[in-house]
């Protein structure tokens, strides 16, 4: 799915109201019929995301949704109460789906600093290339969250912060690297890697593998390691 990098309308959409579902309904069309609950409800998060990078969280209602999905905004009422617990729902899925990759990639490179930071690299820059239009939503829509669900997510990205900058420190104390500056270091990092989602084309010039090898090779450039 192409990426939209046009600015985004700022105005709110203001939802009809509509009564909350209590029993599942049984009529549904297109591609929410397919399935059982956990497809409809796949199918119905999939349309959201769909629209969210399209038109951004403001610029889409719940009957959008719904109707991307093929069934009724009551259908969509029944597995979300609203348009904040769905963009909640894919916030926390995307970045808990994030810390796995870390901990998978970590753990496989062993305790070498450079080693664990190049697989911690590699691995964001392929997350963020293959699950693309997640991962933009994750950051761009953060402002968008509602207030008593923002701490989860931020929490959630705390920790994917942690990850780098643990590696960071560890290089640095056995010499590894050189940086004055680790904390700048991190966000400077992470900042590079997540914004592949930003600007990533499929069949572009370079293959994501391809560009997870130079966010590498920029990576422990800036922090005095030369890569292998």
């Amino acid at each position: 799915m192409a990426t939209r990098t046009a600015t985004r309308t700022a105005t709110t959409m203001v939802e009809p109201a509509e009564p909350a579902a209590t029993t599942e309904p049984a009529a549904t069309t297109g591609r929410a019929r397919a399935g059982g609950a956990r497809n409809v409800e796949e199918a119905l998060r999939q349309a959201a995301l769909e629209l969210f990078v399209e038109r951004g969280f403001h610029g889409t209602s719940m009957r959008d949704i719904a109707g991307r999905a093929g069934t009724n905004v009551s259908h969509l009422y029944y597995y979300y109460p609203s348009k904040a617990s769905v963009l909640r729902s894919m916030m926390v899925s995307i970045v808990q789906d994030l810390l796995v990759t870390l901990h998978d990639a970590a753990a496989a490179a062993g305790d070498a600093p450079a080693q664990r930071l190049a697989a911690l690299v590699r691995a964001t820059v392929l997350f963020h290339c293959r699950r693309q239009a997640e991962a933009f939503v994750g950051r761009s829509e953060l402002r968008s969250l509602d207030p008593a669900d923002r701490p989860e997510v931020i929490a959630l990205y705390d920790r994917v912060t942690d990850i780098f900058r643990d590696a960071i420190a560890d290089g640095v104390r056995q010499g590894v690297f050189r940086c004055p500056y680790r904390s700048e270091a991190v966000h400077a990092i992470l900042t590079m890697c997540n914004g592949v989602s930003t600007w990533y084309r499929k069949g572009g010039r370079l293959s994501p593998e391809a560009l997870a090898a130079r966010h590498v090779a920029l990576t422990l450039q800036m922090l005095g390691c030369a890569a292998d």
